[in-house]
């Protein structure tokens, strides 16, 4: 049974190749499993790709894709699954906090019948900023997404192969993964794993970055739209109420004088909704435009390893360079 391993790859020059040896060497102890590896360089400042070059020159199942510019973890996914062809394919980090050591406990639960399976992190490694940032993912997912309640999502997974086929058909430019599988199955499951520390260096995620990484929640959930709503019929209600207030407390007393203050914090307060409500909308019509437009979900400059009848030219990217495809 072949299991493709997707690795999205930034700055990630020393540590690329002990994470796949690693994990080379867990498949040698299986013998039922073989295993190949498709390393996406979300374009690095570092010599990443030169690493990924020596890694396909020394092992026959190491396939190198290298993108044009850096377009963000998800859409290196999405790339790298355009060309995994696995029974199962294992989606895990570059940095060594998802370790090879418990690649075979999510084999062993998706072996079960899952369509997908979740490595679960009993403790984080991580701090407290990453952390709290991880359980707003995990409340706001549940939300937006649909992410069933007993389920915790993670960036080590295990899909079959049914599901992966459904995955590459989506050809937004600005994909979530863990949205995308939402869509495509229910048929979902957590097994405990260990989560390690990073050996070098530290996240790539600033927070800019995941606050990008959470508005790709839009494109999956008509939710936020529909707050807009209840909130906008709720304060409707709340003024028409209020002014009914007013005017009885007016005439019943006809000496009462209306305060300057309260009528700037209730302007303040409403004009802020409106204002929040316009985002939203704006977010949802932005994303419309530049979906129209044909923004690529990514762009291959050049793959190594990787010939043109086994994966070529995957719907959805764009090839460029003298190496494309070779």
């Amino acid at each position: 049974m072949l299991v493709s391993i997707v690795i999205p790859c930034y700055n990630s020059e020393k540590t690329i190749r002990k994470v796949t040896e690693m994990v080379m060497a867990e498949f040698a102890a299986h013998p039922r499993y073989t295993c190949d590896f498709f390393l996406v360089n979300d374009y690095s400042k570092d010599n990443t790709f030169e690493e990924i070059r020596r890694l396909a020159e020394d092992y026959e199942n190491v396939h190198g894709i290298n993108l044009m510019r850096n377009f963000g973890q998800h859409n290196a996914l999405m790339a790298a699954l355009n060309y995994a062809d696995g029974d199962y394919v294992l989606g895990m980090d570059d940095d060594m906090q998802t370790h090879p050591s418990q690649v075979f406990l999510l084999l062993d639960k998706i072996s079960e019948g899952y369509d997908l399976v979740y490595g679960k992190y009993e403790k984080k490694e991580n701090g407290l900023f990453k952390n709290m940032t991880s359980k707003f993912n995990e409340v706001t997912s549940r939300i937006l997404l649909g992410r069933p309640r007993d389920i915790v999502s993670s960036n080590f997974w295990v899909i079959t192969r049914a599901v992966r086929d459904e995955v590459i058909l989506y050809k937004n430019f600005n994909p979530y993964v863990d949205g995308i599988f939402y869509r495509t199955t229910s048929n979902i499951a957590n097994v405990s794993v260990e989560h390690h520390k990073r050996e070098y260096g530290s996240s790539n995620y600033t927070l800019k970055k995941l606050m990008n990484l959470w508005l790709a929640y839009f494109n999956y959930s008509v939710i936020p739209l529909r707050i807009s709503s209840f909130m906008g019929s709720i304060f409707s209600a709340v003024g028409g109420i209020f002014a009914i207030v007013i005017l009885i407390w007016k005439l019943l007393d006809p000496t009462m004088v209306a305060g300057w203050a309260s009528i700037i914090c209730i302007q303040l307060f409403f004009s802020g909704i409106i204002m929040l409500i316009l985002g939203i909308l704006g977010e949802y019509i932005g994303k419309l435009i530049l979906a129209v437009n044909g923004s690529p979900q990514y762009i291959v400059r050049e793959t190594v390893n990787i010939r043109k009848e086994d994966g070529g030219r995957p719907a959805g990217s764009v090839k460029h360079g003298e190496d494309a495809g070779k």
